[in-house]
């Protein structure tokens, strides 16, 4: 068993899914209250820690194998103010300092695309040597830039530290992986030197090819979810000779890869929100109304991957938590049909109201995504009995 520590918990996506890969939690660090809520009823209450994590004493979780979490990534969000590491919010220091103190088998950190805008070049370098060398910490009042001078220094001449870590990052897109949304991440992963362990990031196992492919060649799609072909879309002429380059591609054989999967395969079988259904069997499946459309807000379309689900309610730019029928129609999502995006089990219980459940679920690792990238990583750093 791998005994992990969750920093910037939030309601525990990321959490779920490394333990379906096999990890047993040691503590959660969350400062937000109400998702330190969420994690005390899905997990043991006792591991819950709702604290600031500049303020948590790292030295009292013994015997960690496993850091994970998400860092706040709005001094990086391209929704931000884009201040980066001049934002107060910018907790990498810390989760440094994690690995540093507990010295970890393995780390693995999920953070947003923005991350790697030209305009933070330097500081992601900057957070990818840190990761890289925990140990050579930043002295008195020396500048980040100076601190970074130090550690290209140290990586170039080839010399080992007390602790280090062989550090890879890569740009991931959810939908690759089977979830149904399109979630671009950038996911760090750090195994500690001395074990000598290689590890490579998982190959995407879907693709929109195949879900193409499904769609307008053979209509698979339609025919699983008893579409009428009166109702079913047809290909926008920008499609239209991508079906054909796919139908030459492939001939009479599908693509390989597994389709990628909609609004429609992860919702599809749960009853209308406002229709006479058991509230004890759909708890949090509930109408949202004031659903609208505009430019640029049009919601997240049934029958392709969701937008990005994101930390926010009625004011989400693109209507990103706004499902679109195919009949043009809107609605909000419901906690229940988020959830299940996000790939948490009905079961997880997410506390508070529409807005705050939204919150919590937009900000969390997709559970599957987690689980996924972690299963092998997981058998990497465990011994063999």
């Amino acid at each position: 068993m791998v005994a992990s520590l969750e920093l910037f918990s939030g309601a525990g996506g990321l959490a779920k899914g490394l333990e379906l890969a096999g990890a047993e939690h040691r503590a959660f660090v969350e400062w937000n209250r109400d998702a330190c809520e969420t994690l005390k009823l899905n997990y043991d209450p006792t591991l819950v820690h709702n604290v600031d994590v500049r303020h948590f004493d790292f030295s009292q979780i013994k015997n960690v194998d496993f850091i994970a979490g998400g860092p706040p990534c709005q001094p990086f969000s391209m929704g931000g103010k884009h201040r980066g590491n001049e934002d107060s919010r910018d907790m990498f220091p810390y989760a440094i300092k994690a690995i540093r103190t507990l010295a970890p088998k393995a780390f693995i950190f999920e953070n947003v695309k923005g991350l790697l805008r030209k305009s933070f070049s330097s500081y992601f370098n900057y957070i990818i040597l840190q990761l890289t060398y925990p140990s050579l910490t930043k002295d008195g009042f020396l500048s980040w830039t100076k601190h970074l001078e130090a550690l290209e220094a140290l990586h170039t001449s080839g010399q080992n530290t007390e602790l280090g870590y062989n550090v890879v990052y890569r740009l991931l897109n959810a939908a690759d992986f089977g979830i149904p949304q399109k979630r671009e991440r950038v996911v760090m992963v750090g195994i500690r030197r001395d074990l000598d362990v290689g590890w490579n990031f998982p190959s995407p196992t879907h693709t929109q090819d195949s879900l193409l492919w499904n769609k307008f060649v053979d209509e698979s799609y339609w025919e699983r979810h008893r579409v009428p072909k009166a109702k079913r879309e047809q290909p926008p002429p920008l499609l239209r000779s991508r079906i054909t380059r796919l139908k030459n591609r492939y001939g009479f054989f599908e693509p390989e890869a597994k389709p990628w999967r909609t609004v429609r395969d992860a919702i599809g079988d749960l009853p209308n929100p406002g229709e006479s259904y058991s509230s004890s069997r759909y708890p949090d499946h509930i109408f949202k109304s004031g659903a609208k459309t505009y430019p640029g807000h049009t919601g997240s379309y049934i029958d392709a991957p969701s937008k990005t689900i994101k930390a926010g309610g009625h004011g989400v730019p693109g209507g990103e938590n706004m499902l679109r029928n195919a009949d043009g129609s809107v609605r909000y999502f419901t906690v229940l049909e988020a959830k299940r995006i996000q790939t948490f089990p009905d079961d997880y219980t997410i506390t508070g109201a529409w807005s705050e459940a939204m919150r919590q679920i937009g900000n969390a690792v997709p559970v599957e995504l987690g689980r996924f990238i972690s299963s092998d990583l997981m058998k990497k750093i465990t011994p063999v009995a």
